[in-house]
């Protein structure tokens, strides 16, 4: 990376970019990584993982250059920090269960925080802005949960996500009788949120992780969704010159025609 970013001899790419520019490709490879994962391919996992490195080891060379720490500074980091939250396992405390683990550790993340002069004492705080939504819907009803503000199981749960449809339905219709009303359309918008926000807190009490879930269905999605191509070229027509009823058709060919349960 230092031969890629010296300014007489390095890529001209690597020497334009910054924190700013090279953020998004962190997060997609970030996201290669769990997608490997959840394909269970090990020489596709190694290669990504390099990626994620590189994206490491790149934000450490800016830094480095600009003169405010190095690669090395960043794994002293972690591993001073991974000492500091483990002290049932660097230190003399006690080693409890997994509840008990995870509770020492948001106790010594406060710790850090007001060690850096953070004075925030919500629940809540620490999570960060920058995550997708929808892992940030799961862990602020984590925390709140663990204060006691959780409904007891997945039956409210339901009930309020009926609740939050029905008044999406009744935004549409008041978008549908007045389209040009940016009111409308901004209360839509509020109750299609609360549906996504609650949807996810039925994932965290059903235990299941909204990204896998919804990863899945969109697996599943695009496989039946090809499948259906597939049919219809195979017939000569392809797919959008056939009507509604029929594409709905081709679906549950598609569909009846798979392991159930995949």
């Amino acid at each position: 990376m230092a031969r890629l970013r010296d300014p007489g001899s390095g890529c001209p790419w690597d020497l334009a970019q910054d924190f700013a520019s090279i953020a998004p490709y962190t997060i997609e490879e970030a996201y290669e990584v769990a997608d490997a994962i959840a394909r269970a391919d090990m020489p596709a996992l190694r290669d990504e993982l390099g990626d994620l490195l590189l994206q490491v080891v790149f934000h450490a060379r800016m830094a480095e250059e600009a003169g405010d720490f190095a690669f090395a500074d960043v794994v002293g980091a972690i591993c001073d920090k991974m000492v500091r939250r483990h002290p049932h396992v660097f230190g003399d405390a006690d080693r409890d269960d997994a509840d008990a683990v995870a509770r020492s550790w948001e106790a010594i993340k406060r710790e850090e925080r007001a060690g850096r002069g953070e004075h925030d004492d919500s629940a809540l705080a620490g999570i960060s802005g920058g995550l997708p939504e929808w892992v940030r819907a799961s862990k602020l009803q984590q925390r709140a949960a663990r204060t006691g503000f959780d409904w007891p199981g997945p039956a409210p749960v339901i009930a309020k996500l009926r609740e939050e449809l029905d008044e999406v339905e009744a935004e549409f219709a008041a978008v549908a009788a007045d389209d040009h009303d940016p009111a409308a359309q901004a209360r839509l918008e509020a109750e299609l949120g609360d549906v996504l926000f609650v949807a996810a807190n039925l994932a965290r009490h059903a235990r299941v992780d909204v990204g896998r879930a919804l990863r899945g269905a969109n697996l599943k999605f695009e496989r039946r969704f090809r499948a259906m191509e597939a049919i219809a070229a195979g017939e000569g027509r392809p797919l959008e010159q056939r009507t509604l009823d029929e594409r709905e058709s081709l679906w549950a060919r598609v569909k009846a025609g798979e392991t159930p349960g995949t």
